[in-house]
């Protein structure tokens, strides 16, 4: 791995439900992390949650601790799923990297990274079996180009970020294609394990994801 440590900010957090009774802001957390894995409607009068992450973005800009990602010359990539890519399915990564460039976040939306080898699921895999940021990096591939021949300033787009196995794989993966690029992260939402640690939906934080090479695994803080 070329890249062994990552930037990353992310906008909104949860943590799963560990009971049949959680507080109302664990649950309405939970509830936005459904509809934002499926970019259905939220809110009243109704918004896509991809809109509506790009939106809040936008209206949050000045104060969000990762906002020096989005640079004027940005380019944003999606992270891809696990599976193959099918033509008109839901890709949630591109839909919020393409609402952002909507309200002016960043200079494009690039979906250059494809999956090449379906790959188990994270979200339905135990921890143990989780992807390895070397899985995620072998079985990716860049197809297709960027605009620009050089971009120097890339920010990877997912939905939801655990660990960061992905983001590091997608990452390692750019970085031979585009050697002088400053590639960094971004998600719209990460998970809290320990519910205890959990505060607030809206929870804007930048931090770092770094490779554990002895152990092919990876350390997301915060």
């Amino acid at each position: 791995m070329r890249i062994d440590l990552l930037e990353f900010g992310s906008l909104l957090c949860y943590t799963p439900l560990e009971s049949s009774e959680p507080s109302a802001e664990i649950q309405n957390a939970n509830d936005v992390m459904y509809a934002l894995k499926n970019d259905s409607s939220i809110e009243d009068p109704p918004i896509q949650t991809s809109d509506w992450i790009a939106t809040t973005v936008q209206e949050n800009m000045t104060n969000l601790p990762f906002s020096g990602f989005f640079q004027p010359n940005t380019i944003l990539v999606p992270v891809p799923k696990s599976t193959l890519a099918q033509p008109g399915s839901l890709w949630v990564p591109e839909r919020i990297a393409s609402a952002l460039v909507k309200k002016g976040i960043g200079k494009q939306a690039v979906a250059c990274l494809a999956r090449v080898t379906p790959i188990r699921k994270a979200a339905w895999s135990g921890a143990s079996n989780r992807p390895r940021p070397s899985e995620q990096y072998q079985t990716m591939g860049v197809q297709g180009s960027i605009s620009e021949l050089k971009p120097k300033e890339i920010v990877l787009v997912d939905d939801i970020v655990t660990r960061g196995a992905t983001f590091l794989g997608a990452a390692n993966r750019l970085v031979e294609a585009f050697p002088e690029a400053r590639i960094r992260a971004f998600a719209a939402m990460r998970t809290i394990s320990n519910s205890s640690e959990f505060e607030a939906l809206y929870e804007p934080v930048s931090g770092t994801i770094t490779y554990r090479e002895d152990r092919d695994d990876s350390i997301r803080r915060p």
